[in-house]
């Protein structure tokens, strides 16, 4: 079994919020939800080969997809000593009242809520599930994490849709040593890629033709199954490569806008309200 810190997996490309310069592209409106079929064909190739410190289920937004609990029960039935983490904006918490029963048996998980702003408004939007999830611990003993990622939000690309482009600074070292998701390898239809700004460009392209300046990165070949073992465990030694260069050498720290998602530029509807 090959270990390393951390394994991700979408489990929708849909988001309610659309956070500047999203990381995973979930400003850009993608949609499509995991079934557990199809993750459990995902998982199949992989849940004997790699050992995996964390698993965590994200998206997107984990929530938005109604099978989250089911979701949850295969990756722990699929990688039972995995740290289980579900990373959510918390907006949608209270249509998965199932979920806490399903933990409640598993204390090595958790729930990680990301607040994505400061304002008062956007906080009471989730003040009812922040209560719920404290809830939850008092009640089942589920473990609960909050992440101000507001606080340290950088800047992954510039412009957006069929203007977006690469920073290239050609500092690909500085790159990956700057990079928050350095450890955040990615499911993705069965094969793993090395991070999220690589695994899901190819929504971008299908959905908005990018410029000739994303074609070295959409030829990234990501990690397929049936490789030797020394081969698999190479590419998760592997730190900074060229492909990191798309990436900022030294990322922009910005607060960003409220990120409630609207229906403009390829947005998707405001689910919040």
């Amino acid at each position: 079994m090959i270990s390393f810190r951390n394994l991700e997996m979408h489990v929708t490309h849909s988001c309610n919020l659309a956070c500047e310069s999203c990381s995973h592209y979930c400003n850009h409106g993608h949609k499509g939800m995991l079934s557990p079929d199809e993750a459990a064909a995902w998982m199949d190739k992989w849940s004997r080969l790699l050992s995996p410190a964390m698993f965590s289920l994200l998206g997107g937004e984990p929530t938005l997809n109604p099978q989250l609990p089911e979701l949850v029960r295969l990756c722990r039935d699929k990688w039972p000593e995995s740290h289980l983490r579900i990373a959510t904006n918390g907006f949608f918490l209270h249509r998965h009242q199932e979920l806490p029963h399903v933990l409640r048996s598993d204390p090595n998980s958790h729930i990680e809520i990301s607040i994505h702003h400061f304002s008062s408004g956007y906080l009471n939007k989730i003040k009812s599930n922040l209560h719920l999830l404290q809830e939850w611990h008092e009640k089942y003993g589920i473990k609960v994490v909050v992440t101000l990622a507001y606080r340290k939000w950088t800047r992954r690309y510039k412009g957006f849709g069929a203007g977006m482009e690469p920073f290239e600074d050609n500092q690909p070292r500085k790159s990956w040593e700057n990079c928050p998701g350095r450890d955040c390898f990615q499911l993705f239809r069965g094969k793993i890629w090395k991070c999220a700004p690589l695994a899901y460009l190819i929504l971008q392209d299908a959905k908005y033709r990018l410029s000739p300046k994303w074609k070295k990165y959409l030829q990234y070949e990501p990690l397929e199954p049936g490789h030797a073992t020394e081969y698999i465990a190479d590419f998760f030694r592997r730190e900074a490569e060229s492909y990191c260069s798309m990436c900022a050498s030294n990322p922009e720290q910005f607060c960003p806008p409220l990120p409630y998602a609207k229906k403009k530029q390829g947005h998707m509807l405001n689910e919040i309200d």
